[in-house]
């Protein structure tokens, strides 16, 4: 990626992610990643390793109208390769899209991979077809909400957080309480147990360097905000806020509860935590994305006030159905 496409690429994605983001932060995630990808084929001849490709399309004064990156990392599903692709909303219907996206098909093919993997937002019934008419179908609907915490009163918090942890011998905590390796270490093994548990989880786990990469040191992470249960000097619950700072929201990236505490109010109690910090930070909303089959995470935020958005279809197709769909329409513009 060329040092002046950021800020035009940041525009782009600003417009179609959930949150905006900057020319900046796409460098800085850029300096994280690898530089040369490593593929093979696992025991069940499927494609393993870590690769990536991109590609931009330009008009005739430079400008980018359309993006795709295609990737694997070593956590990814065996035999898959997931793919971000966003046109401009004026250019789209002029084959942009088709272009990259058999960019990205035959980079995937000479890796050898089996499916490809992307997400489309459900009230861009466009794209959604888009997507139908080359091989993909939608696999998990998944939800945004949002608490606006300047309507939100003090009133939700019936039980201080606090109290409802020491109910159940617990105490309530932050990284910035007990900072360095070693409870970030105790937090990646949370982790490591409770991402498994979410519905819509594919692949592995990152190891310990990875996470904390992609968890840890990324913009809007501040210890404060990653709030802790912990037994003793086990932790059992984790939630972790990013404070976006262009828009002076929060967005709520993760909440994982061990399964030996469920039942406890252990995450309910770490959601009125980050409502409680949001609040005093000065903060106008949280957001956060939730699966569909996650019930009871959807039922706290209901009860909590968080009002549903759009939300985002994960699709999936197999590399047969693209190669088809890419020759029919080679055959039929």
């Amino acid at each position: 990626m060329l040092p002046q496409d950021y800020e035009q690429l940041a525009g782009l994605l600003s417009g179609h992610w959930s949150e905006p983001t900057s020319a900046e932060r796409l460098e800085e995630d850029d300096r994280k990643l690898f530089e040369v990808g490593e593929t093979w084929k696992d025991e069940n001849g499927l494609l393993v390793g870590y690769d990536r490709t991109r590609r931009v399309a330009v008009n005739v004064n430079d400008d980018i109208i359309g993006y795709v990156w295609a990737w694997r990392a070593p956590w990814t599903e065996p035999g898959y390769i997931c793919i971000t692709l966003v046109v401009t909303p004026d250019s789209r219907g002029h084959g942009v899209g088709e272009a990259l996206l058999r960019h990205a098909y035959e980079w995937a093919e000479q890796l050898g991979a089996s499916s490809l993997i992307s997400e489309v937002w459900d009230d861009q019934p466009r794209s959604l077809e888009f997507a139908h008419r080359r091989g993909f179908l939608v696999e998990r609907h998944a939800y945004q909400s949002v608490l606006q915490l300047k309507d939100t009163t003090m009133e939700v918090m019936e039980m201080e957080p606090e109290a409802i942890l020491a109910h159940n011998g617990l105490r309530l905590l932050s990284l910035a309480d007990e900072p360095g390796e070693d409870s970030e270490r105790k937090l990646y093994q949370l982790a490591c147990e409770t991402m498994r548990d979410i519905p819509s989880f594919l692949g592995d786990v990152p190891d310990f360097v990875e996470w904390r990469k992609w968890y840890l040191q990324v913009d809007g992470f501040t210890p404060e905000l990653v709030l802790i249960a912990a037994d003793g000097d086990r932790f059992v619950g984790m939630t972790n806020v990013l404070h976006n700072s262009a828009t002076n929201g929060l967005y709520h990236e993760y909440t994982g509860v061990d399964r030996a505490y469920h039942g406890k109010k252990v995450a309910r109690a770490l959601k009125l935590e980050a409502i409680r910090a949001g609040k005093n930070r000065g903060a106008d909303y949280i957001r956060t994305d939730n699966d569909s089959m996650n019930d009871p995470i959807l039922s706290i935020n209901r009860e909590l006030g968080y009002v549903p958005l759009r939300g985002n279809y994960r699709i999936i197709a197999s590399m047969e159905k693209v190669e088809e769909a890419l020759n029919m329409n080679k055959l039929h513009p």
